[in-house]
């Protein structure tokens, strides 16, 4: 029974860190009010997360291979229930930023996750059931996304979302209390060096994208804190190189299969919020003054125009893993590519019916759910069960820059050469948000079939699993014969 629960489980768990992370966006406005503080000041309680997520999730992922999932999963929800009832009792904005970092600390349930199908689950369903949990992170943000509509509908009290996180903190101590105990699958200790540098890099990375427009995408701080990012991570790189046990190896860095899902990451990350607040934004625009847009209100953005593709992931999700079980994760990434370029095509031209940003959106958020589905698969046959929680950390940190990146661009695009009179954009801008997403969403499906090795689906028998996992655990190099069955 207790293996039966991974998949559920670690559903759940997933589903509950996206949900966590757009709770919050729709009701920073409401958060400024109540507290009386500044907009700037408010929008830290969605920088703050993001900038903690950065930092916990990779020393996260490595702490699950060392000691063990479950422990460190039971840990994680531990400190987001703290932090979630925080944020529901305080009516102080530096108490509440301080929950919100112990919130951050979700993003680490992605990788341990992906840890667990890998522990618990046969070959032949690891696939599935990956892209099944990948699919989760869609889904739960627009469900977050959704919740938060009907519960700030008519004036309702963002505490309240707090109060729901942490029922469902608790909810998910349960679930995970069910899996069985297994060994750490890797030996050694936390890189604390590597990690610090790591964090920093990535703190002096997403901070200017999240501040840019409050800073001056031209200003000092912005490409002072770029600059130095660059520098930081090229600290990081040779410390990595210097050390016998890193927390990310050489290989994981320049390996290309490895490089090319992690840009692949962020790409998905970008499209997943540009498309998430572009429609949210444009279908709440009143045609009156604008000559474009629904006047919809927060609650129907979520639910009519956002949730039908968002929820359309409990079937597309699992697609995906056929796709990548039947064709190969390199098929998939093209295919999502693909998808994501029709998509921001037709919301570009078609945005003047409901049904035709609804057809658009959802079909963007298909092909991110194919895209995480593939995301997995791809990393799993190319580090050893000693690294998949560390090689899914970083994964997630470049999703998660994506999504500071399509954050960053689609405000940027909505808050310049506004309609005379109104504070509202022009249509056109709209346009280039999506011809944008059209463009790279092209160029990432190009760089997948150039440059991504040709791979097919292999499925290993129990006892070359065994044996991976085995030489993995022990810190040894897997023989060839190993590695031509389990790599493509």
């Amino acid at each position: 029974m207790p293996k039966r629960l991974a998949l559920p489980v670690a559903s759940y768990a997933v589903l509950l860190v996206s949900a966590l992370q757009t709770l919050v966006v729709p009701v920073v406005a409401n958060i400024q009010a109540d507290l009386g503080v500044s907009a700037t000041a408010a929008s830290w309680v969605v920088t703050a997360n993001l900038l903690a997520a950065a930092v916990f999730t990779p020393m996260l992922g490595r702490l699950g291979d060392l000691h063990g999932r479950r422990p460190v999963m039971l840990g994680v929800l531990v400190v987001v229930l703290a932090g979630s009832v925080l944020a529901a009792a305080t009516t102080s904005l530096p108490l509440l930023i301080v929950a919100r970092v112990a919130q951050a600390t979700s993003f680490g349930l992605f990788p341990l996750s992906i840890g667990v199908l890998r522990e618990e689950l046969p070959p032949a369903k690891l696939t599935g059931a990956m892209a099944i949990v990948s699919g989760m992170l869609a889904v739960g943000a627009g469900l977050g996304l959704t919740v938060t509509g009907l519960l700030m509908q008519n004036g309702g009290d963002y505490h309240q979302l707090f109060w729901l996180a942490t029922v469902l903190s608790a909810v998910g101590i349960a679930g995970v209390s069910c899996l069985p105990r297994r060994k750490a699958v890797a030996t050694g200790r936390l890189d604390g060096v590597g990690a610090a540098v790591l964090g920093l890099a990535l703190v002096l990375l997403i901070l200017p994208l999240e501040e840019g427009n409050d800073w001056g995408w031209g200003s000092a701080r912005v490409i002072g804190s770029l600059v130095a990012a660059i520098v930081v991570f090229a600290i990081f790189v040779v410390i990595e190189r210097r050390i016998s046990q890193p927390l990310v190896t050489t290989r994981m860095l320049t390996h290309r299969p490895i490089v090319i899902a992690n840009a692949a990451g962020l790409f998905l990350g970008f499209s997943m919020f540009a498309v998430f607040l572009a429609v949210s934004y444009l279908v709440q625009t009143p045609p009156g003054p604008t000559g474009y847009g629904f006047g919809s209100t927060v609650l129907a953005a979520g639910v009519v125009y956002l949730l039908p593709g968002t929820a359309g992931g409990v079937i597309t999700a699992p697609l995906g893993g056929r796709l990548v079980g039947r064709f190969g994760a390199k098929a998939a990434l093209v295919i999502s590519g693909a998808l994501a370029l029709l998509g921001f095509a037709m919301l570009a031209v078609l945005h003047d019916e409901t049904w035709e940003v609804i057809a658009g959106a959802a079909i963007v958020n298909t092909a991110v759910m194919f895209g995480y589905a593939a995301l997995p698969a791809l990393l799993i046959q190319h580090v050893t069960p000693a690294e998949t929680g560390i090689a899914n950390s970083v994964n997630s940190i470049a999703r998660s820059v994506g999504m500071s990146i399509g954050t960053a661009f689609v405000v940027t695009m909505l808050t310049r050469n506004l309609i005379p009179g109104a504070p509202l954009p022009h249509e056109s801008q709209y346009v280039w948000i999506f011809i944008v997403g059209a463009a790279l969403a092209g160029a990432a499906a190009i760089l997948v079939a150039l440059a991504l090795p040709r791979s097919r689906p292999v499925a290993l028998s129990v006892r070359e699993v065994e044996e991976e996992e085995v030489f993995g655990a022990a810190g040894l190099e897997i023989p060839a014969e190993l590695v031509k069955k389990s790599a493509s």
